[in-house]
């Protein structure tokens, strides 16, 4: 017949070779997508943990100076326990600030004009702070911490909107979001804080 054309088997090496290269397509998609599977789970344990564990947020402000400066990006933990001395992260009206936390429930806070700062009655060394000044200051000193709540400053007294103001006062357990133990960035600065 006119037009048939004449085809032939395949050989059993050209066989062999779409086999062998079916197979390896194979292999190859089973390895793509169970590295991107791997890939996909990493990013999301990593944002859980960030969200959950360990909270990770940009300083804005010039509060925490010299301990913490303004773009620097820091790590939280969660923590059940806050004592005095430990910097925290907490919601105040739909922000985020970072303070440090003077006294706790029962303590009594006293500031001179001096800035200097008493907790019950002892003065506290805070080589941290970047200048002793009573800063902005309406509320009525000796003051002692409510049951829950945090009397928190920032290192810089001059400049900082904390616990002496009645527009932020005390902080409630339930508002802090965690210790800050961390600068990660930039990694000139990074380490663990103490």
């Amino acid at each position: 017949m006119k037009g048939d054309k004449n085809y032939e088997l395949p050989t059993a090496e050209q066989l062999k070779n779409e086999m062998d290269r079916l197979r390896y397509k194979r292999s190859y998609i089973r390895t793509l997508t169970g590295t991107i599977g791997a890939l996909i789970s990493a990013a999301a344990a990593i944002v859980l943990l960030s969200v959950l564990v360990f909270p990770v947020m940009r300083v804005t402000g010039n509060s925490m100076q010299p301990t913490l400066k303004e773009d620097q990006v820091i790590m939280c933990r969660r923590s059940a326990h806050v004592k005095q001395g430990d910097i925290i992260a907490f919601y105040h009206n739909k922000k985020i600030l970072v303070k440090r936390v003077i006294g706790v429930s029962g303590d009594t806070v006293d500031i001179g004009t001096d800035g200097r700062v008493t907790v019950n009655g002892s003065a506290l060394n805070e080589p941290y702070a970047a200048l002793s000044a009573e800063g902005e200051c309406d509320i009525t000193l000796p003051f002692t911490v409510p049951s829950g709540r945090y009397f928190v400053m920032g290192d810089d007294r001059a400049v900082s909107v904390d616990s002496r103001s009645s527009a932020v006062g005390c902080i409630a357990e339930e508002n802090i979001i965690g210790k800050v133990n961390m600068i990660i960035l930039p990694f000139s600065d990074a380490g663990k804080l103490n």
